[in-house]
C-alpha cells in the first residue's frame, strides 16, 4: 500500500455551544489540515497522486470555504449577528470541533473526486483529530 499526504494551512475562527470550558467563548486557530491518499499500485507516473492535484481541489475549496472565516453551528447566536455585520462564516449542522472538520474534509475531498483514505486536523501543534473513511 502506497500512500501521500499532502498539509494545507489555514486559520478558523469558532465556538462550542453547550460546552462547559474556555472553547465556549469565539477564538481562532492556525490549523493544518492533512490530507492523506492511498492506492495498491502507482499510475503511469509513479504516483498515488500529484501533490499540486491535492493542493489545487482541496487548497482551493479551503481558501474559499473556511480560511480565515468563523465556523459555527448553524444555530450559534452570533450567526445572524456576525452575517449581518458582513463577516464571512461557514455553517455546521453540529458544533464545529477539530473532529468534525476533519469529516468535512474528507467528505469534501471525496465530492472533488479525490479518493482521500485519512484527514487529520491539527488546531494546535499538540492537538489533531483525524477522520479515516
Amino acid at each position: 500500500m502506497y500512500s501521500v499526504t499532502k498539509q494545507i494551512e489555514f486559520c478558523y475562527g469558532h465556538r462550542l455551544l453547550d460546552y462547559d470550558g474556555l472553547c465556549q467563548h469565539p477564538h481562532g486557530h492556525n490549523a493544518v489540515a492533512e490530507i492523506e491518499v492511498r492506492a495498491d499500485s502507482l499510475d503511469r507516473l509513479n504516483m498515488v497522486v500529484d501533490f499540486g492535484d491535492i493542493k489545487d481541489l482541496v487548497k482551493s475549496w479551503i481558501d474559499r470555504e473556511l480560511d480565515h472565516r468563523m465556523i459555527l453551528r448553524h444555530d450559534d447566536p452570533l450567526v445572524k449577528v456576525l452575517q449581518g455585520m458582513g463577516e464571512p462564516v461557514y455553517l455546521l449542522d453540529s458544533n464545529p470541533t477539530a473532529e468534525r472538520i476533519a469529516r468535512l474534509l474528507f467528505d469534501v475531498c471525496r465530492e472533488l473526486g479525490l479518493a482521500a483514505s485519512k484527514v487529520t486536523v491539527w488546531e494546535t501543534p499538540s492537538s489533531w483529530a483525524t477522520y479515516v473513511g
